[in-house]
């Protein structure tokens, strides 16, 4: 009776050591000795594996599946990889946006000689039905006569993505000239810039465990099955040389420290500054990242209005005013430097007439077929299934699955509406808990609702991608910022609709099932992959290890 008392007051104590906490207790019990009646004694229970262990290994899952699509894709992909592969380049260089800039030449040789037709392109299109060799294989002459026609026709086009934020480029940048050091050149310098992404994703794993840790402590299905989901995500801009790898992990962090700073009745001013640091690395990353910075401002005031309302006095007031100062600094340095060099706080305005889109007038928006039903579905289905797989394609074919991807957006449709209910409901869960998941329901929601009127606002004149044809944002890359608020809400929707039959297999297997369902998908798309003379593994085979010069 003692020890199932102490059970029931452990919620007063740090997050990190409740489990914790219950598995000694329920351990203590077990090594009572005989029981007087039987003098038999109780068979003792084994103590189960770590949930923080088990995540690590999802770390190390993650981590290892990411290297692998990374090195089985060739390059570069159809998801501009061109134009980050160049702002990488460039900013090893100790290059700074300066507005909108041409192609660089070191870019261009990598491009010449690395390049695959295998994304656009089928071997039927081809003599033989049969891909060419790769150019790093032609002889020496051959290579250069390539090189010199294709460099010039590269420093003739301007790089889209030159206006926008440094920090992936930053951090890919320092990552390259590390692998510089370490004698990689060529294509094998390529592929390291690509396994970057194994540490980004291993990190954006355990920032989901130890969000479940800190807002439902009690729940192993939180702790496992968060990491589990976000270990296998499928988006295939992972295993690309792209700054939506970043915006995951960024804003993953500062979901992290904005509900461990409000959750806190004295808040200290390292969270306060870690959270905002947090928010403009996230700005920093990508600019469709920018409504996150309105969302998290929102959040905190209503906090710090609850705070002044407790008469916390100076605490109401030194939190927010610390965590501002960290968020404005860098996006203001950043926005005064675009400003000079672009004359444009977001140096958005010079993409925008690069790809030749033009605002439309409000009055205009209510005739796009966003705002119709059958508009709505093929925004909506569209967006969902990319935000899970991803965008590439092969052989000039989209990368999908049409079971999966009526699964992602059905499902995800489902986790959005149960959240919805639940959040107005507001049974069984904590007001902590009840906030958390309304800040991981309003992350997910406000980007659907910005790329939506990203759809109406423009006309997209003879851009292929959104076209006036199809003119609906429908990336789902571009909201990956979401990821690990979208983790929780997935696990939450399900542990909402099985609660009440009181058992957690239930939940575990479905979960299961889901994630083994999404790695099958994956796996059956991209086999063919695997096969291409152009990636890291043939690469291997051809050479024997002895990298190519360029």
């Amino acid at each position: 009776m003692e020890i199932a008392a102490s059970e029931q007051r452990i919620g007063d104590l740090d997050s990190d050591r409740q489990a914790d906490i219950v598995i000694a207790a329920r351990s203590e019990r077990d090594d009572l000795g005989p029981s007087p009646e039987t003098g038999k004694r109780p068979r003792k229970n084994r103590r189960p594996l770590p949930a923080r262990n088990i995540a690590a290994a999802l770390c190390v899952i993650a981590a290892a599946r990411v290297f692998i699509f990374s090195a089985a894709f060739p390059f570069f992909n159809n998801v501009d990889e061109q134009d980050h592969a160049d702002m990488v380049v460039k900013y090893a260089h100790g290059y700074l946006s300066r507005g909108l800039t041409q192609f660089g030449v070191e870019s261009a040789r990598y491009f010449s000689l690395y390049y695959t037709p295998e994304f656009f392109r089928g071997p039927e299109q081809f003599p033989g039905a049969r891909f060419p060799q790769p150019a790093w294989m032609l002889p020496a002459e051959e290579q250069e006569r390539l090189i010199t026609k294709k460099i010039e026709w590269w420093q003739h086009h301007p790089n889209s993505e030159s206006t926008e934020p440094p920090l992936y480029y930053a951090i890919a940048g320092v990552w390259l000239n590390l692998g510089r050091l370490s004698g990689l050149e060529g294509p094998w310098l390529l592929y390291w810039v690509r396994f970057l992404n194994s540490f980004i994703v291993a990190g954006i794993v355990w920032t989901g465990f130890v969000t479940a840790r800190l807002v439902f402590p009690e729940q192993p299905i939180f702790h496992l099955g968060m990491p589990l989901l976000l270990a296998l995500w499928p988006q295939s801009s992972l295993y690309s040389v792209q700054s939506d790898v970043l915006s995951p992990l960024s804003f993953g962090i500062t979901f992290f420290w904005l509900l461990n700073l409000t959750s806190s009745e004295s808040p200290t001013a390292l969270a306060s500054m870690a959270t905002g640091l947090a928010a403009a690395a996230t700005c920093l990353v990508k600019a469709t990242n920018l409504p996150l910075l309105a969302l998290v401002a929102a959040f905190v005031a209503i906090w710090s209005w609850q705070l002044l309302r407790a008469r916390k006095g100076w605490t109401a007031w030194v939190a927010p005013i610390s965590m501002a100062l960290c968020v404005a600094l860098p996006v203001v340095i950043w926005s005064a430097w675009n400003y000079h060099t672009c004359n444009d706080l977001t140096g958005a305005a010079t993409k925008l007439k690069l790809l030749g889109w033009t605002r439309k007038p409000l009055s205009e928006w209510w005739s796009h077929p966003l705002l119709t039903v059958g508009g709505f579905k093929a925004f909506w289905s569209t967006l969902l299934a990319t935000f899970w797989r991803g965008e590439f394609v092969w052989h000039g074919k989209r990368l999908s699955l049409p079971a999966a991807d009526l699964f992602y957006w059905i499902s995800s449709a489902a986790v959005i509406a149960v959240a919805a209910v639940n959040l107005v409901r507001r049974r069984a869960i904590r007001d902590f808990q009840w906030r958390a998941v309304l800040l991981a329901f309003s992350s997910f929601v406000i980007f659907v609702l910005y790329l939506g009127i990203l759809s109406m606002a423009f006309d997209f004149g003879n851009c292929p991608y959104p076209s006036r044809a199809h003119p609906y944002f429908t990336s789902g890359r571009l909201m990956s910022a979401a990821m690990v608020p979208f983790a929780m809400l997935y696990v939450y929707a399900l542990q909402s609709l099985l609660r009440p039959l009181n058992k957690q297999w239930p939940q575990f297997l479905i979960l299961g099932s889901n994630a083994l369902a999404i790695t099958v998908s994956e796996l059956i798309v991209t086999w063919p992959v695997f096969a291409s003379q152009y990636n890291f593994f043939h690469l291997l085979a051809r050479v024997a290890g002895a990298p190519p010069s360029i």
